[in-house]
């Protein structure tokens, strides 16, 4: 419980999440079963230096992704184009025609600096690097004059 506690404090949900989420239209009108009603499940490692944030997205190409920040807000969308294929599937849910994720980034980030980012395997890998820390002494030594 206490690395749930851990990443809520450093990447709460934006409000857009939420209004997805919470959204009458989606969330009651939506069959859970029905394909793009689920979200890519999402990992984010903190090590000293950087922040790894991993996405789940099979069956998508790098092509199909888009990634922004704005206003301290990582934004991750993917969409493919499907043709239409007639097979006879009584239910089928591992298939994502489109998504979207957000979430807030933490203010130790370094947006100033490259974010790597790289797809394999169906995994979405963004590597971000934390601002240096400034090492603050607190010992000060006054000259007599």
């Amino acid at each position: 419980m206490m690395s749930l506690i851990k990443f809520n404090e450093r990447f709460p949900l934006s409000t857009s999440v939420f209004d997805t989420i919470l959204s009458t239209d989606n969330m009651f009108n939506d069959n859970f079963f029905v394909k793009n009603s689920l979200m890519p499940a999402i990992n984010v490692k903190e090590n000293d230096k950087d922040f790894v944030i991993e996405l789940a997205a099979p069956g998508f190409l790098k092509e199909d992704f888009e990634i922004a920040i704005d206003n301290n807000e990582l934004h991750i969308s993917a969409a493919k184009k499907t043709e239409k294929e007639e097979e006879n599937y009584l239910c089928k849910e591992f298939s994502y025609d489109s998504f979207k994720r957000s979430l807030r980034l933490p203010e130790n980030i370094n947006l100033d600096k490259n974010i790597i980012a790289h797809f394999k395997n169906g995994v979405l890998t963004m590597k971000m690097l934390k601002k240096e820390e400034k090492k603050v002494t607190s010992k000060k030594v006054v000259e007599i004059s």
